[in-house]
């Protein structure tokens, strides 16, 4: 699988990453249909298959319960293989989503991720917005304590998953990249990620599937390949973020993006 860097940094990360949400949490989500959680011989097959395909970038968070620690035993002796994105600003317990985005917070939160993920430094760390991206970014000190860690080789590259579309692109000025929502039926951000080409920036790109609302008529496997080939075809795209447990789910997604990168599945 092809790799592109993320702006300037040296950061390199597959054109897949494998979201984690679903190995820590399955409450309190936006899903249709109620799942257990994976044991960890399952977790550790979905990862073996991603790394089969040439994926590198796992996308995890604090507020995707214990997928951190799930991660951070069962990577071990593979940490040097692999990219992780995880996030500060929100944590989340069975009373709902809690949010905090001040520079102690954010020092606290990564402090806490290096040791559940049991490593020295992390690759990427997004914000995790609420929605008030603007505030985030102008008034208070998220991205300028991101910014300290970084220059400290804690963390290597750093942005913010924005809800809005100025904040997107105050995210492209001011970040090494930003993780937009994108797909076939949902494209009012298109102006960030065409201003992530121009300013050499990266896009992480979430709801790929549009959470999976495949209109009727289609067939799941040509779905499937318009969605992905749809996203993958702007430049800006530096990783299409998709999480499953299903280890035939994961393949036949892998193996989609594989072939659109190799030419066989053509515009």
């Amino acid at each position: 699988m092809l790799q592109r860097q993320i702006a300037t940094t040296g950061c390199r990360v597959s054109a897949f990453g494998l979201g984690t949400v679903k190995f820590g949490r399955n409450s309190d989500l936006k899903y249709p249909n109620s799942f257990a959680l994976p044991d960890n011989r399952t977790i550790a097959n979905l990862l073996a298959i991603a790394r089969d395909h040439g994926v590198n970038l796992l996308d995890t968070a604090p507020s995707y319960g214990s997928s951190e620690e799930r991660l951070g035993a069962l990577l071990n002796s593979q940490r040097h293989h692999w990219v992780i994105s995880t996030k500060v600003g929100e944590t989340w317990s069975e009373k709902g989503s809690q949010f905090d985005f001040t520079g102690s917070a954010v020092e606290a939160s990564i402090t806490a991720s290096l040791k559940r993920l049991a490593t020295d430094y992390l690759d990427i760390v997004l914000v995790h917005s609420d929605g008030s991206d603007e505030k985030i970014i102008n008034e208070l000190d998220t991205l300028a304590t991101l910014e300290k860690l970084k220059s400290k080789g804690i963390i290597r590259c750093f942005g913010i998953s924005t809800k809005t579309i100025t904040g997107g692109m105050l995210a492209i000025e001011r970040c090494d990249l930003a993780m937009v929502a994108y797909n076939l039926t949902q494209q009012s951000e298109k102006p960030v990620l065409d201003y992530a080409v121009e300013l050499n920036k990266g896009i992480f790109i979430k709801k790929a599937l549009d959470s999976g609302n495949k209109p009727r008529h289609l067939d799941s496997k040509v779905w499937l390949q318009d969605a992905l080939q749809f996203v993958l075809n702007h430049p800006a795209v530096t990783s299409v973020i998709m999480g499953t447990i299903n280890p035939q789910h994961l393949k036949e997604n892998l193996e989609t993006i594989n072939q659109i990168q190799q030419g066989k599945l053509l515009a």
